[in-house]
């Protein structure tokens, strides 16, 4: 089956560990996520506080509206050597995309900064092609509603 790879990586001013906090929850990742995905837990029902590992089955509509029918988030801790260093992977997978590899990573530059990597493997059959650019497309706007959160000192409602 046919692969592709997108990533995007930008430099966010806050300390990685402040960072990583954020990166742990599922309310991060619904924040910035929107409004191109909205996400809807269905089993657990409820998201947790934090991501432990495991499956996650969820429901997705595109700009809230188009439903992208489900997906399973499944999230990894990888082992990371680096102590400079943070990792999270969801090996995804759902009916539209077979395949969603999702690795998070966060790497501390100093005190006050640290460099943040979205990378994700695609396979989604014919579609393959057009969700690689729908990633790039999407990882961008993660990034740009990163930055908006970490100047708005992660305050989620006036990140928006």
């Amino acid at each position: 089956s046919r692969r592709m790879k997108a990533s995007a990586e930008i430099i966010l001013p806050a300390p990685l560990d402040q960072v990583w906090q954020h990166v742990l929850t599922p309310r991060l990742m619904v924040h910035v996520a929107a409004p191109w995905v909205a996400f809807r837990p269905l089993h657990p029902a409820a998201w947790p506080d934090q991501w432990q590992p495991g499956p996650y089955r969820v429901a997705m509509r595109l700009f809230g509206l188009v439903p992208l029918g489900e997906q399973t988030i499944g999230i990894e801790f990888p082992a990371c050597d680096d102590p400079q260093q943070r990792r999270l992977r969801d090996n995804g997978w759902g009916a539209l995309i077979r395949r969603w590899d999702h690795q998070i990573y966060a790497m501390a530059i100093d005190n006050q900064s640290c460099r943040y990597r979205d990378e994700v493997t695609i396979s989604a059959g014919l579609l393959t092609p057009f969700i690689w650019v729908y990633a790039q497309l999407f990882y961008r706007h993660r990034q740009r509603r990163w930055r908006r959160l970490v100047a708005a000192n992660f305050d989620y409602g006036a990140a928006r």
